[in-house]
């Protein structure tokens, strides 16, 4: 029995003395060393774009007689797209030249009428001048001589009656003319045609559908507006400026980088995500793009010429400019706060005060719980 309660004490006397000397050996830890040129960067998700991006359609309803192009197709400006059946409208233009000619048949009668006025007025003002001579020489009765005044009022009120006739029909036919040129132009609406060059991406009608004014038949965009919308976190879009320099990567070719440029800065931030958006022109992408291709994209916002860059995992209390790391010095794990500036696409944080002569700062977090100890340093990530 005393042989195995000796057993027992030295195992837990070596087990004992291996935990102390396990918790008591120097941590390997990592350091954080400085960098010479290094880019600040920032990150950003998003998919592919267009700038110019057209749902197209009539702006009358009626049955689609032919479609002229389809998915993929690239159409010039002014080209037609696709055409309504035209029968109802070109029998609207028809009446609306017949109206036309009508009115100039009744404006060469209203004319007439005017002449025919002209020269019974005047006939009647030589008749009148005649009676009212004579009956100042008491040849001819006062009666006469005011039923031929009476004459003269009347033929000149139909004068103008008629002068105002053919004002009318002339009215009239101006009117004729601007609805010709109106059922015309509803003519010309029966055609669908591109407002620029541009690349066919949706085709919406087929042939023998009714459509309505408005409804989209396809969908355009203009091939030199493709460009890529990002969205970049807050926290990290406060040196987003135009014109940066960007790399692009695309999800179908993750392989290779495309050179980008920072074209527009949305001003205002989705409230939800808290993120704001950037548009980024390419100018080596591949042809075509694909609209709705998720996309990465990577804005150098400045460069250093030298920097310590410290892991954000490495920083407690983090409030975006001031945080707790652990610096190693002497052998001795020590926590100090400092002051932080610009963070790169990595997930690290530059430096912006000094050090303690001699510390450095470690790289990875502690485990939890692990007191400030001596320590040795490893290589540096």
């Amino acid at each position: 029995m005393s042989r195995k309660w000796v057993i027992l004490a030295v195992t837990a006397i070596a087990t004992t003395a291996a935990a102390v000397l396990i918790f008591q050996r120097p941590l390997s830890v990592t350091v954080v060393r400085p960098e010479s040129d290094v880019p600040l960067r920032i990150y950003g998700l998003g998919t592919v774009e267009a700038r110019v991006l057209s749902r197209v359609g009539f702006e009358v309803g009626a049955a689609l007689l032919s479609l002229s192009a389809d998915l993929g197709d690239h159409v010039a400006k002014d080209q037609e797209l696709a055409k309504l059946h035209p029968a109802e409208q070109e029998a609207r233009v028809a009446r609306a030249e017949a109206a036309i000619d009508a009115n100039a048949a009744a404006l060469l009668k209203a004319k007439a009428g005017v002449e025919k006025a002209r020269a019974v007025l005047a006939e009647r003002e030589v008749a009148n001048k005649r009676l009212q001579d004579l009956a100042r020489k008491d040849v001819a009765s006062v009666q006469r001589a005011e039923e031929a005044q009476r004459d003269e009022d009347v033929a000149r009120a139909e004068f103008a009656v008629a002068e105002a006739d053919a004002a009318v029909v002339a009215a009239q036919g101006a009117d004729s003319v601007a609805a010709l040129k109106f059922e015309k132009t509803l003519l010309e609406h029966h055609r669908l045609l591109s407002p620029y060059d541009a690349v066919v991406v949706a085709r919406h009608a087929e042939p023998g559908t009714v459509v309505r004014a408005g409804d989209p038949i396809f969908t355009l965009i203009d091939p030199t507006s493709v460009w890529i919308q990002a969205y970049i976190d807050e926290e990290r879009a406060g040196r987003l400026a135009l014109a940066q320099p960007a790399t692009i990567r695309l999800r179908s070719q993750p392989q290779r980088e495309f050179v980008g440029t920072v074209t527009r800065i949305g001003l205002e931030s989705d409230r939800t995500n808290e993120e704001r958006r950037v548009w980024l022109t390419c100018t080596d992408c591949p042809v075509p793009m694909y609209l709705g291709e998720q996309a990465e994209v990577r804005i150098t916002t400045g460069s250093r010429p030298s920097a310590l860059m410290v892991p954000e995992v490495a920083i407690t209390g983090f409030d975006g400019h001031h945080g707790k790391v652990w610096l190693l010095k002497d052998g001795k794990l020590t926590q100090a706060t400092l002051t932080f500036g610009d963070r790169d696409d990595r997930g690290r944080v530059e430096v912006s005060g000094s050090l303690p002569e001699g510390a450095s700062i470690v790289a990875d977090p502690l485990p939890q719980g692990r007191e400030a100890r001596a320590a040795k340093a490893e290589a540096t990530p």
